[in-house]
């Protein structure tokens, strides 16, 4: 049974840092994309983003040239360093692992609160 895990999140000050870590148990994965998404209160989860097994990455826009993302294909192991956090990435942050062709997987973590308040 594969399980999800995020870590990394917790309360910052504007202006700051924080790194997730998202790892992945069991074996069998490649040839997929991992992601970051965040869902805020009141508003639909979306994309933060995400990393090929390839390296191949794609960010959303507003967060474009603050956050990188990056894997350890070997470690099943996914990060995101955020820099120059606003108060506007306040959310709850998921780890998303899938593969988009046989054997199809998809699996989401349970979460981690990145919040950015004085």
């Amino acid at each position: 049974q594969v399980q999800v895990v995020e870590s990394g999140g917790g309360l910052v000050q504007p202006g700051g840092s924080l790194r997730l870590t998202c790892v992945a148990s069991g074996s069998g994965f490649g040839g997929d994309r991992w992601g970051w998404y965040r869902q805020a209160p009141g508003k639909q989860r979306e994309m933060v983003a995400t990393v090929t097994s390839g390296g191949t990455t794609d960010y959303a826009a507003a967060v474009e040239g603050r956050f990188t993302i990056s894997r350890h294909n070997a470690k099943n192991t996914m990060y995101l360093e955020m820099n120059s956090l606003k108060p506007e990435d306040t959310a709850v942050y998921y780890c998303n692992v899938r593969r988009f062709y046989a054997p199809v997987y998809n699996y989401w973590g349970q979460g981690t609160q990145v919040t950015v308040s004085s």
